[in-house]
């Protein structure tokens, strides 16, 4: 009732380009989801969003954070506005992290016991205990299409009996946040107005750097039949050779015909690379958080991308734009030496249009790899 994905050609190399039908609408993958951390995609309208990117499709998923809107304006209110689609005017699909990540990076803000883990807010000190049952009651009321299992990310590095010991616990967790959202599903905010759909569950491989704690997890989750499994723990700080081989090697182990995502990842040539290798996931802040520090992607004379620190003296008087071979509406209007300006000025508008900028850079990126992938060996 939450979940359809039809692969239509897989590659060589194990990319696929297939649909994913979720209850808010069709997503074509592989797809990067930006990130909208407290309902809303930093600098960037809901509006602009749906209409960015190659032909104006938009992004057709973005990526809300379960911790951040727990703490403001809180899931129950939330769930009383109709979930956060109906919150922040968005009729596309979402999804929301298990607020995990956010707990672990509080570090020494927070106490992991087998229960679930007691934090303290970063907003004002104050005291909060998530278990996997609570995760995923927050993430019901929030009604994301996808939430994910409640887990603990382990620090790097980390010794192999720390790592096996978090996944153990992660593990516990997962199977714990699946039975309380198997008997909980039905109280989404959506669910009688969507004829009964419910959200979607998927799991979260952990295991450190340790391909053989990698095989396991995933094996585990596997075992629990789960509509989707992400690859969690990585751009951690790790070398990339490190979360290339981690990624690769995970994917041997996951489903084929379910939908596989990689957490937190990563720059352009990263997430070309790593949805050719059969990744058809994956979100990042980087696009908007380096759009706000001046930092804007574009291809070079190669083709490969380009990094530009747009507050440079060298683009004062540039009259070009980003990207000359760029479709999207701040390189059809604005020069760099404009972009320059609006940076040293402390305009906010700067700030917006490099994000736009690179999140139209993302999503070309993505659609670029669908159309070379659209022409790989079929499936069937």
């Amino acid at each position: 009732m939450g979940l359809t994905f039809d692969i239509q050609a897989t590659a060589s190399g194990g990319g696929r380009r297939a649909s994913l039908a979720l209850p808010h609408g069709v997503v074509e993958t592989p797809v990067f989801m930006p990130v909208g951390t407290a309902a809303s995609v930093k600098t960037v309208e809901q509006g602009v969003l749906e209409r960015m990117g190659p032909g104006g499709r938009g992004a057709e998923i973005i990526l809300a954070n379960t911790y951040h809107l727990y703490l403001r304006p809180g899931h129950d209110l939330i769930a009383r506005m109709g979930g956060v689609h109906g919150f922040m005017g968005w009729e596309r699909p979402i999804l929301t992290d298990s607020g995990g990540f956010q707990v672990f990076s509080l570090s020494s803000l927070r106490k992991v016991t087998p229960d679930g883990v007691e934090f303290r807010s970063h907003l004002d000190g104050s005291r909060h205990f998530f278990s996997p049952e609570h995760s995923i009651d927050v993430q019901i009321a929030l009604g994301a299409d996808i939430a994910m299992v409640f887990d603990e990310c382990v620090e790097t590095p980390a010794s192999w009996e720390r790592t096996k010991e978090s996944m153990g616990l992660t593990h516990a967790w997962a199977q714990r946040s699946k039975d309380h959202f198997e008997a909980n599903k039905t109280k989404v905010p959506w669910h009688a107005e969507l004829n009964g759909a419910t959200q979607n569950l998927f799991g979260i491989v952990q295991g450190g750097m340790y391909v053989d704690l990698r095989k396991e997890s995933a094996e585990h989750l596997v075992e629990m039949d789960l509509p989707g499994y992400a690859i969690g723990g990585l751009a951690v700080g790790e070398p990339r050779e490190v979360t290339r081989e981690m990624i690769a090697r995970t994917l041997e182990w996951l489903p084929k015909d379910k939908p596989r995502y990689v957490m937190g990842v990563g720059y352009p040539d990263e997430i070309e690379e790593y949805a050719k290798m059969g990744v058809d996931m994956m979100d990042c802040v980087l696009p908007t958080r380096a759009g706000r520090h001046g930092l804007v992607f574009a291809r070079g004379e190669d083709g490969l991308p380009v990094r530009m620190n747009i507050k440079r003296k060298e683009y004062a008087e540039d009259q070009g734009p980003i990207d000359a071979t760029c479709g999207c509406m701040v390189c059809a209007r604005y020069t760099r030496a404009y972009l320059r300006h609006l940076f040293v000025a402390g305009e906010p508008l700067g700030l917006t249009l490099n994000s736009v900028h690179n999140l139209h850079f993302y999503l070309a990126t993505m659609e670029r790899v669908r159309t070379g992938l659209a022409g790989a060996v079929s499936s069937r």
